[in-house]
């Protein structure tokens, strides 16, 4: 089944949705992009969400493929480390790269959002509809139900890609009709966002890395912005004692914080409004299975593979996703149904491996960056990088300054340590052997 003269419904005009409707707009594909919420390029941005996206290669990969990687980077800050922030003393830097030389880039989730909603709407054969959400979905036939503000709308496609976020309408609707299984992992966590305005006209902080606050139930971290602000994600448990419910008055609040993150408070004029007024936000990995149905209606990014935010991914991989796609559309000569199972195949795989690895990066994160152990592991790898380059490299590098797969990814960094082990078993043996052979020779003399 070819759809090439049948329109496209792409349902969500966020970041995954418009990359799709622009390489299926290249390839010469009429395409219908449904989102459910206004023009984000006219409307105000919702208190509290406007986490910052730290765009890495994949990601990068993604956009050079459409010309628009420039375009983008005129609005990132190269990101080189992670700063850590123990409560007393001063911060450490952290390089990602064992040549300091690479970054992960932050940017605005808006603006790269508004990029690429410009960007599809300039390619021919894209139209958009704002305020249209959906409601019904016939897979059988591609028809389509929305609400919208004028009232229901109908509307049809020859194939439906669903690419509508962790909460997709397109999976709920599948799972109505009986089309796959889904699972949704919370975690007990949640986040707040907090701002650091400018100081005296310039950054707070370094704006060449990342910084974290590791506390070991909690962290807090802060990336940059071009109007030299920037943007701080606290994690927290959602219930509990030391809660986001356990501080009720500002009061609380600045004692709070006055006790763990003594150097945020003087840089956070506005940290109880914010604390107050800000929405906490769940975390947590979606899984399910299929990704599609009958070859005409299949999902992408985080509708397919939600994961959480502690290996700043999410938009990376769904990238990669849209990449892929196309990729299965030249091998399948552009038919659906063997395009939309392969795609599923090619990546089911790799998006179980990122999703475990963010998870085990948010305990990095939290409880070890700060550890003298964990940094003395750091630098051994480093070092073993440098002293053995592309045959050793980082789980780290691999993952946000290569298109390696993800699965191939864990693959590959278990092999380096199985060998790493072997090789320093064999060498403590030779110290032994060694020793034994000194002792053996001093009880002879």
């Amino acid at each position: 089944m070819t759809a090439r003269r049948g329109e496209i419904a792409v349902i969500g005009a966020g970041l995954a949705g418009c990359l799709t409707a622009c390489f299926l707009a290249r390839r010469g594909y009429a395409v219908a992009l449904y989102e459910r919420r206004p023009d984000p390029r006219t409307g105000s941005v919702e208190r509290g969400r406007s986490i910052n996206l730290a765009l890495s290669e994949r990601g990068l990969d993604a956009l050079r493929r459409i010309g628009l990687d420039e375009q983008v980077m005129t609005d990132a800050l190269p990101m080189r480390g992670r700063m850590i922030h123990p409560v007393e003393g001063e911060p450490q830097f952290q390089s990602y790269s064992a040549a300091g030389d690479r970054a992960i880039n932050s940017i605005s989730r808006g603006a790269l959002n508004n990029a690429l909603l410009d960007a599809a709407a300039a390619l021919p054969g894209v139209r958009i509809a704002f305020d249209h959400r959906l409601v019904g979905l016939d897979p059988t036939n591609g028809a389509l139900t929305f609400d919208t503000p004028e009232g229901t709308v109908t509307a049809s496609a020859t194939v439906v890609l669903g690419a509508d976020g962790a909460g997709s309408a397109v999976r709920g609707q599948l799972l109505a009709h009986g089309l796959l299984t889904e699972s949704v992992d919370f975690l007990d966590y949640g986040y707040k966002e907090l701002t650091l305005p400018p100081l005296g006209g310039d950054f707070a902080l370094d704006p060449d890395a990342l910084h974290i606050w590791p506390r070991g139930t909690s962290m807090m971290i802060a990336l940059p912005n071009p109007d030299r602000s920037f943007t701080c994600t606290l994690f927290w448990p959602t219930h509990g004692t030391a809660s986001f419910a356990s501080l009720g008055s500002p009061a609380a609040i600045e004692r709070h914080f006055a006790q763990h993150y003594p150097d945020v408070v003087p840089l956070a004029p506005n940290l109880v409004d914010d604390y107050q007024h800000n929405p906490v936000g769940v975390l947590g990995t979606v899984r399910c299975t299929p990704w599609q149905a009958d070859g005409r209606v299949g999902l992408l990014g985080d509708a397919a593979h939600a994961i959480v935010p502690f290996y700043g991914q999410g938009a990376n991989c769904a990238f990669e996703d849209v990449v892929e796609l196309d990729r299965c559309l030249d091998e399948c000569g552009d038919d659906w149904s063997a395009t939309l199972p392969l795609f599923q195949r090619r990546r089911q795989e790799n998006a179980e491996a990122i999703a475990r690895m963010a998870l085990t990066n948010f305990v990095e994160m939290r409880d070890k960056v700060a550890s003298p152990v964990f940094q003395l592991g750091r630098r051994v790898e480093h070092a073993l990088e440098r002293a053995l380059p592309g045959r050793y490299v980082s789980q780290y590098e691999l993952v946000s300054f290569s298109t390696t797969p993800y699965a191939e990814v864990r693959r590959r960094v278990r092999r380096q340590h199985r060998v790493l082990g072997a090789l320093a078993g064999g060498a403590a043996l030779l110290l032994v052997g060694v020793a034994g052979a000194v002792l053996g020779r001093g009880r002879r003399a």
